[in-house]
């Protein structure tokens, strides 16, 4: 089995007490561990698997908690660089009624941003692992290429890019800066996971179907569209398959399509899965990829929190049933 390598921010979730509310009007919030690449991490390392994080964190009592949360929860972090540079990330969230969520960031660099490409050792990785990243963390900043130094050593290793655009227009100067540089990055990776709520942003069209089309560029071989609660639709080799979502009590959204992917990318992990045989394992493998995953994402929502609330590997079986 492989190792699954997440590269990008980790930061801190202020998740407030209260929902419904404004983020103005909030008057307290919970501390947790959040960034979409370490959530991932998370996931894989809870559901069993080998997982480590690469990026940058700030040499501040909120990076110490970070790394103790991550060691805590089974993700290797001797790939975690430490800098006096910059303060780790913060984010602020609001909840509404339905548990959908509202951010407000604090990096102006944060630390992550910093993580430079002589600090990516092409040794780290070997056939069969995976390199898993976001848009996040894309801006122009040293960490944008750091991840394609991470990118090329991986491909070059015979090892699986995985990308989730996660997109967060309130990062980018503008959205066309996002659009152009998801657009940019697509083509680079073997699956690439995209939720229904991103798809017309990215593709710029509103057909389903053609813009599904679209993303197969570059070395593409399969798309993971996921729909929240209705599931999620895997295409790949000319086929379309698709699953039917859980149904569950929503407390809070926060990582939700990020335990999805780790759930996902743990199987094909376990499933032994390189650039070679990767069409071939989701053609064979689909609907037990496809149920783990929608049942990873739809249990996180039953906590407050992404990395906090993610399930055991025992739990999502249960629901599976």
């Amino acid at each position: 089995m492989g190792n699954l390598f997440s590269i990008g921010e980790i930061l801190i979730d202020f998740i407030p007490h209260q929902k419904g509310i404004a983020l103005k009007d909030v008057a307290s919030f919970t501390r947790v561990p959040g960034g979409a690449p370490a959530n991932v991490a998370a996931a894989v390392a809870k559901f069993g698997g080998t997982a480590s994080l690469i990026t940058k964190l700030g040499e501040d009592a909120f990076g110490a908690f970070l790394l103790e949360q991550m060691t805590e929860f089974g993700v290797r972090t001797d790939k975690i660089v430490r800098t006096k540079e910059a303060n780790t990330g913060l984010a602020f969230v609001s909840l509404r009624e339905n548990g959908e969520r509202d951010f407000s960031f604090y990096r102006n660099p944060s630390a992550d941003l910093l993580l430079k490409e002589s600090e990516i050792d092409e040794d780290w990785f070997q056939q069969g692992d995976f390199l898993h990243f976001c848009s996040v963390d894309l801006v122009e900043s040293p960490i944008k290429y750091a991840h394609l130094k991470a990118i090329g050593a991986v491909k070059a290793r015979g090892g699986i890019i995985s990308f989730d655009p996660n997109v967060r227009l309130p990062l980018w100067e503008n959205p066309e800066d996002c659009r152009k540089t998801i657009l940019d990055f697509v083509p680079m990776a073997h699956i690439v996971k995209i939720s229904d709520d991103e798809l017309e942003f990215i593709t710029g069209t509103a057909d389903e179907s053609k813009a599904i089309a679209s993303l197969f560029k570059g070395d593409v071989q399969a798309v993971v569209l996921t729909k929240g609660a209705e599931g999620a639709d895997l295409y790949a080799g000319n086929h379309k398959y698709s699953s039917a979502g859980y149904s569950v009590e929503v407390e809070d959204t926060t990582g939700a399509g990020d335990a999805f992917t780790g759930g996902f990318l743990y199987q094909l992990l376990n499933l032994d899965t390189r650039q070679d045989n990767l069409e071939a394992v989701l053609s064979e493998h689909h609907q037990e990829l496809l149920a783990f995953a929608n049942a990873s994402g739809a249990l996180v929502t039953t906590g407050k929190g992404a990395i906090s609330a993610l399930p055991t590997k025992e739990q999502v079986l249960q629901l599976m049933k």
